[in-house]
């Protein structure tokens, strides 16, 4: 079976500029490309959409919580038809941008504190999956495997994919480490790209804690903000191909 390859991408804001998003769509099968909220702003948005489209990489909406200080990585409490209006209203903004680059949005990825509010939080988990379901039911939708997010998306009809990340590091539930947490983010390429192929191969890798944890997933994730995104894309990559496995996008 092939595997996803995707990274966060459309990051910068203004005279902010965050990772190396050219080289990246140069090795990713998927761009999660941030819709203004947490990054982004137009002139990103749109020149991520032409460059992801000119290189045929499937351009997803990484819809976040409405964060630009904090950038997406907090949580915030508030009124579910709210929340999925503000996703509503992302995934319109990034829509736009990629049909004027000739493409689509092809999935969806919550990004940051949502991600990961989302895997417990029912609340938030169902209206995200309501703006989805509004905006486009057949958009398919990301997330942390045994997410409630991803179980309330499959019952509401929505394609779920699951989503393993190469540079983080797993608790023994399977659920990411803090990046508050020692050791939250990886950054050896080959230990990166060995725990990679591991996952596509339906194997177990170590838990932070030294025991053995299954990560089942359709779609790896390299963080476009990390130091060294690019090296430990391109390891991964290398070390899939030569050893078989096919990188494909999945939307």
């Amino acid at each position: 079976m092939p595997i996803d390859l995707n990274s966060d991408l459309g990051e910068g804001f203004g005279r902010w500029e965050l990772g190396d998003d050219e080289a990246l769509l140069s090795i990713v099968t998927s761009a999660n490309v941030a819709c203004g909220f947490h990054a982004g702003d137009p002139v990103v948005l749109r020149r991520t959409c032409e460059e992801a489209a000119r290189r045929g990489v499937a351009i997803g909406a990484h819809v976040g919580y409405r964060d630009l200080a904090g950038f997406g990585r907090r949580f915030v409490d508030m009124p579910p038809e709210e929340l999925t209006d503000d996703i509503v209203y992302q995934l319109g903004a990034l829509g736009a941008f990629a049909r004027i680059a000739g493409e689509r949005v092809r999935y969806v990825k919550p990004h940051g504190a949502l991600y990961n509010a989302i895997v417990h939080h029912e609340e938030q988990a169902a209206a995200v999956v309501e703006a989805v379901r509004l905006y486009d039911p057949e958009l398919p939708v990301l997330g942390l495997p045994g997410s409630v997010w991803l179980d309330l998306a499959g019952r509401a009809g929505l394609r779920t994919v699951r989503e393993a990340f190469a540079d983080r590091a797993y608790t023994p539930e399977g659920t990411l480490v803090s990046r508050r947490s020692p050791g939250a983010v990886l950054h050896d390429p080959e230990e990166v790209a060995e725990r990679c192929l591991r996952i596509a191969r339906g194997e177990s890798i170590a838990a932070v804690d030294g025991s053995r944890v299954l990560v089942e997933a359709d779609s790896l994730c390299v963080h476009g903000d990390s130091p060294g995104a690019v090296r430990i894309a391109r390891a991964v990559s290398d070390r899939l191909g030569a050893e078989g496995v096919r990188i494909a996008a999945f939307a």
